[in-house]
């Protein structure tokens, strides 16, 4: 099994940025990871995703260029760092990683095996 556990979010001005990060605990062999968020009254959606070597990434248009994920795998932790925040990304961001046989990015939910709990972003305007 392996446990999840995310921090980093918080309150931040338009324009501002956070560094988001997710450590895994348990059986932590390279696991492809994503993130995804979740804003209230909406459907949790993608928002970036590396392979378990992280050398390839993958990002939703909405935070192409703003976001950047990134891996750790000596420190078994995942970072999303969030730079030009817009009152739209405000949301309960989730980590969420892969089976360690599915080594290749996954782009939708139903593709992870493992989640957090999940960590509160708020950018006001």
């Amino acid at each position: 099994q392996v446990q999840l556990v995310e921090s980093g979010g918080g309150l931040v001005q338009a324009g501002g940025s956070l560094r988001l990060s997710c450590e895994a605990s348990g059986r932590t062999f390279p696991h492809a990871t994503g993130w995804f968020r979740q804003a209230p009254g909406k459907e949790r959606e993608f928002v970036a995703a590396l392979t378990w070597s992280g050398r390839y990434t993958d990002y939703a248009d909405s935070v192409k260029g703003r976001f950047t994920i990134s891996g750790d795998n000596a420190k078994n932790t995942v970072y999303l760092r969030m730079n030009s925040l817009k009152p739209e990304d405000t949301a309960v961001y989730y980590c969420a990683a892969r089976r360690p046989t599915e080594q290749s990015i996954g782009l939708t939910q139903n593709q992870y095996a493992y989640w957090g709990q999940g960590t509160q972003v708020t950018v006001s305007s």
